[in-house]
């Protein structure tokens, strides 16, 4: 709304009114606006949720302080998905493609988050919505974000090309071709000019290798917003650790998002340039915002609980944004937390039918694994460490492995 209200104001030569035609005066405000928003009527979306009963269900885990979480707000992700959301539509260009595919994929993700709270809460236990449910609405929204890209003639990309001297075999320069191109292709470290077209890996249906391409960009889609959002839901079993643990991914990417979109900086990092996508520097400004904000109650001890709502929808937000600017496979690197999460409950359950009972950690997803005592008489085959990590100790240290992880991802975009 006042994106385009400074138009208006701009004709009527008012001054100041040109502010909002930058992408960095708008993320800044979008920024201060969800952080306001979370912290001010958060306070009332908690007060409500108490005076409703909405509180957590708690299972007996044997952890320490774990019972005391017992009646705890949750469906927090209100709170986050609104911060959001509302700042967006206040200070976001809302022509641009890529801020209503998000959008769209944020409501999309909190509805199928705020369907398995509400199916908990009116159960009065743990478990929500089948599981093919919560698949089959991520799948939904991996093929929309594909189809999305495939389809919309403004969602393109310009390959950067690099320019090597002869004499010594030195890139001189980075140029970008002359038109865009709508092309299933990536950003990928370790290869020459970070690029990767999926049609090489169809290229055995000849004519038809570029189509095939876009299916197996389909598949890859599909692939990272599941797995993206099913790790920030198991990671979220701590106060602040997902929380924490999203907005440093998200700081990485709006930093990608910013760079990918200015043909200088692109050249300089020799990734490629796509046109439109600097908006999206605005919806992670605001998504940034909205945690810091949330992260205000959801601190050890946690006033409140983002749910499913929030933890479905965070994940889904990484993965889908990721994949806008092409970058989805620096994920692995970036979002290693949340997949160690996945693949640790993974391996637990394939080793204890295996093994008719015995497990590898003392308890899963990973974070828990830290919160049980060693030789606690749990048949598991690693006991370390052997004390009890107390909670809050166990969030900072995976916010100093994100910030590294995040770290590491950058560096991968000049290792060629």
């Amino acid at each position: 709304m006042f994106y385009y209200l400074s138009s208006y104001l701009y004709n009527l030569h008012v001054p100041g009114s040109r502010l909002m035609e930058y992408v960095t005066f708008r993320s800044g405000a979008a920024f201060v606006l969800a952080m306001l928003i979370a912290v001010i009527f958060g306070r009332k979306v908690i007060d409500r949720l108490q005076r409703h009963q909405v509180g957590e269900v708690i299972r007996n885990l044997g952890l320490e302080g774990q019972m005391k979480k017992t009646g705890t707000p949750t469906m927090g992700g209100i709170i986050i998905i609104m911060s959001i959301v509302l700042p967006c539509l206040l200070v976001s260009n809302l022509s641009n493609p890529y801020m209503l595919l998000m959008l769209f994929a944020t409501l999309w993700l909190g509805l199928i988050g705020f369907l398995d709270d509400y199916k908990k809460l009116a159960k009065h236990n743990k478990e929500g919505i089948a599981g093919k449910y919560k698949i089959f609405g991520q799948v939904g929204i991996g093929i929309v974000v594909a189809a999305t890209m495939y389809a919309n003639p403004d969602m393109v990309t310009v390959a950067n090309q690099e320019v090597v001297d002869a004499s010594n075999g030195e890139v001189t320069e980075v140029v970008y071709e002359e038109s865009a191109q709508k092309a299933p292709v990536t950003t990928i470290p370790f290869l020459k000019n970070h690029n990767f077209d999926y049609s090489s890996l169809t290229s055995w249906l000849g004519d038809y290798a570029e189509e095939g391409g876009w299916v197996a960009f389909l598949l890859i889609t599909i692939f990272f917003v599941a797995a993206t959002s099913n790790g920030v839901n198991l990671t979220d079993g701590l106060d602040g650790l997902a929380c924490g643990t999203s907005a440093i991914a998200g700081v990485a990417l709006a930093i990608m998002a910013y760079l990918g979109g200015s043909v200088v900086y692109s050249s300089y990092l020799n990734i490629m340039y796509i046109p439109g996508s600097e908006e999206l520097v605005v919806y992670m400004a605001a998504f940034i915002g909205a945690l810091v904000g949330f992260l205000w109650y959801n601190a050890y001890p946690a006033q409140v609980f983002m749910g499913d709502t929030g933890s479905l929808t965070l994940g889904g937000i990484l993965a889908a944004f990721a994949i806008l600017i092409h970058k989805e496979l620096l994920l692995p690197v970036l979002c290693a937390l949340f997949y160690i999460e996945d693949l640790s409950v993974m391996l637990q359950v394939a080793f204890f039918k295996a093994t008719h009972g015995r497990r590898i950690f003392k308890m899963t997803p990973l974070h828990h694994h830290f919160q049980k005592p060693g030789n606690s008489g749990i048949d598991a085959l690693i006991q370390r460490p052997l004390q009890a990590v107390p909670e809050s100790k166990i969030v900072v240290r995976f916010w100093i492995i994100g910030i590294i992880l995040a770290a590491l991802t950058f560096v991968t975009l000049k290792v060629r």
